[in-house]
């Protein structure tokens, strides 16, 4: 498997690996999985670690990120890469619904709004750059959320306590959530109507990275008197095609 591969690409995967684990792991886990032989992997790892991107823990016989892998991700987010990516693709979506569209992220259980783009006659929302809600009432954090492992979904709701309500709608347990992410996971984009304000509706899809991991979600809210029932599948399509534009966008 590995005779033919560059080795950038060997360096690479070694670090999208290491990048993936909860912790330090032994060299044979890192062999096994960048499909390289024990002696390979050896001297591919001291080769990293004398530029920092690897540490080795002698004591735990075990290998680890190193500093400059934390200072190439620290000048990766001083670049706003996201954003950048980003809202180009916000503002030709307001251009073509003629409504309120955001990016968001997940932070812990909620959902944080980078951006924010309007149309010239906006309504008035409590979403804005910056804004906290609970991720189980937006649509933008269940379609987030749709897209992570189950066992990663209970680890941030292990509780009744965990779950939030605003208004009369929304899951309030994991059987609940777990059965509406099924839902939107299956159909391609979340929806959110009155779950934060009453008579505002939100619609969502989610943008992947390279592993698949649910990196940000790109959404459209509206008054829902403004955009009827039979007008909201043409408008989950647009979003679902600015959201995977973003994945591709990321891909790069």
């Amino acid at each position: 498997m590995s005779g033919n591969v560059p080795a950038s690409t060997r360096t690479l995967r070694v670090l999208t690996f290491l990048a993936t684990q909860p912790g330090p792991v032994p060299m044979e886990r890192i062999a096994s999985a960048v499909g390289l032989p024990r002696s390979s992997t050896y001297h591919l790892l001291r080769a990293m670690i004398d530029e920092g991107f690897v540490v080795h823990l002698p004591e735990e016989k075990r290998y680890g990120l190193g500093v400059a892998a934390f200072e190439i991700g620290s000048a990766y987010l001083r670049h706003d890469p996201l954003e950048r990516l980003a809202r180009p693709l916000l503002v030709q979506l307001v251009h073509e619904v003629g409504q309120t569209a955001h990016l968001g992220v997940l932070h812990g259980r909620e959902l944080v709004y980078l951006l924010k783009e309007q149309p010239p006659r906006p309504v008035t929302l409590v979403t804005d750059v910056g804004v906290r809600l609970p991720a189980t009432l937006t649509a933008s954090g269940r379609a987030l959320l749709a897209e992570l492992p189950p066992a990663q979904v209970r680890a941030l709701f292990p509780t009744p306590e965990s779950f939030v309500r605003r208004t009369d709608h929304g899951p309030q347990s994991l059987t609940q959530l777990r059965r509406l992410l099924a839902d939107e996971k299956r159909q391609g984009f979340a929806v959110e109507d009155s779950f934060i304000t009453p008579g505002v509706a939100t619609v969502a899809s989610a943008a992947l990275d390279h592993s698949g991991h649910p990196v940000a979600a790109i959404s459209v809210t509206f008054r829902t008197d403004t955009v009827p029932p039979t007008d909201r599948p043409h408008l989950a399509h647009k979003i679902h095609q600015a959201a995977t534009a973003l994945t591709r966008r990321l891909h790069g």
